[in-house]
């Protein structure tokens, strides 16, 4: 469906939250965006409910390899959480407004934390292949957004701040996780591009050149949309691949899964302890 209107919107949001309400009765106040070869983190999930996302009304699918495709209530870290297993991306074809949709319906279920998570491309030279970074703030490239057009008040403001897009609360907490579990945990900046394709050796020294640590092609839709709703937001990013121009070699999707599963017990351990800290 394409969210044309207000009403559009509203009415597809309510269908497809019935839905998942008939399914189960948690409302939780987390929830987790696993990004590409990042799904792993659901099996330290204890699943309540499990619902593949084309049986909700109104939901993309994902067509991305390794992203499962599936909506988990659960619990983890202690807390009740609501997990995406797997994303959606506006170089798949989708609108901004398809691909920010979940976040919207399940902050209607009860949502107030993102916590999001993604796989990129390391530009910064002291970042390495199965590194995690803090995501502390981000440019978007995409070339769209998902508040352009009519704006219902019901989710927010027409004008949100973004001044702090990422909760420096979360983020402090996130800190200390790291460092009292020795994850070595990197700080920066997150470009977001259309893709599908990798960038040109051009392009990943104008991203560096413009203050961007690593790059990639998702998460800020999320974010943004988040925002608007008044969410907080942690983000993560997983280095899959080093993107130094000067060295650049090809890079293939079986490279990128494997530096994401090296990655990933890290990012996760860093997920759960502040879970269990909030």
């Amino acid at each position: 469906m394409s969210f044309d209107s207000i009403k559009t919107f509203r009415k597809a949001r309510n269908e497809a939250l019935e839905f998942i309400q008939s399914k189960t009765n948690l409302r939780p106040n987390y929830m987790l965006i696993l990004g590409t070869g990042l799904g792993q983190l659901a099996d330290e999930m204890t699943i309540e409910t499990e619902i593949p996302y084309d049986e909700i009304p109104h939901f993309p699918v994902s067509t991305v390899e390794s992203h499962a495709g599936k909506l988990l209530f659960g619990t983890l870290g202690g807390k009740e959480v609501v997990a995406m297993q797997g994303r959606f991306h506006y170089y798949e074809g989708y609108s901004m407004q398809q691909i920010v949709f979940p976040v919207r319906v399940l902050k209607a279920n009860g949502a107030d934390t993102l916590f999001v998570s993604n796989a990129c491309g390391g530009m910064n030279p002291h970042f390495r292949r199965g590194d995690i970074m803090l995501i502390t703030d981000h440019i978007n490239l995409l070339g769209d957004n998902p508040l352009i057009g009519p704006n219902d008040e019901e989710l927010g403001p027409r004008f949100p701040d973004m001044s702090d897009p990422y909760t420096e609360r979360f983020r402090e907490i996130a800190q200390n996780v790291a460092l009292e579990n020795a994850i070595p945990m990197h700080q920066g900046v997150y470009v977001a591009v259309s893709g599908p394709m990798l960038e040109t050796k051009a392009e990943y020294r104008f991203l560096r050149l413009i203050g961007a640590d690593v790059v990639g092609m998702s998460t800020i839709p999320e974010v943004t949309s988040a925002v608007h709703m008044g969410m907080d937001v942690l983000g993560i990013s997983v280095i899959t691949d080093e993107c130094f121009p000067d060295a650049l070699e090809p890079v293939n999707i079986d490279d990128i899964l494997d530096a994401a599963a090296m990655a990933e017990p890290k990012m996760t351990k860093v997920i759960i302890g502040v879970l269990e800290k909030l």
